[in-house]
């Protein structure tokens, strides 16, 4: 009997960091405008984005990861890659956003059960989540600050 070889990918892992000052997070006002920065106005009513703040121990900014683009009622949020992302960054905090197209900032049912079932992921990898904001030109709906992250 023939042996046959596979051609098996080797997994590499590599982290590096800047030296260029970060933006700290002391409030849910500095991660709505550090997110807001980042969103297409043009488009924030047009269709639903999903996006990820990943922070260090200091709740420093390590970067912005763009998940999901949607349609007008919905995008796709996929907790396996929120926290793919998460690890790779070795991020220890993130802070989770959409926006609501219809400008609407109370969050969905969808919404409230979205951000429990992420909550309890994050706790099981010793990852925080910090936040949930719901997002629009005018303004933003905090989970933290409505006691709803828990």
């Amino acid at each position: 009997m023939k042996k046959t070889l596979l051609n098996v990918s080797e997994i590499k892992v590599a982290y590096s960091t800047s030296d260029t000052p970060k933006v700290k997070i002391k409030s849910g006002d500095d991660a709505y405008n550090i997110l807001l920065d980042s969103w297409d106005l043009d488009t924030i009513e047009l269709q639903e984005e999903f996006k990820i703040l990943l922070l260090n121990r200091a709740n420093e900014v390590l970067g912005i990861y763009p998940l999901s683009k949607g349609g007008i009622t919905g995008t796709v949020v996929d907790q396996r890659l929120i926290f793919a992302v998460a690890l790779k960054c070795n991020a220890t905090g993130i802070i989770i956003c959409h926006n609501h197209p219809s400008g609407k900032l109370l969050p969905s049912e969808t919404d409230i059960t979205l951000t429990k079932s992420i909550g309890k992921c994050a706790e099981l990898l010793g990852i925080n989540l910090l936040d949930h904001l719901i997002i629009s030109k005018n303004g933003f709906y905090s989970f933290s600050n409505e006691g709803k992250l828990r």
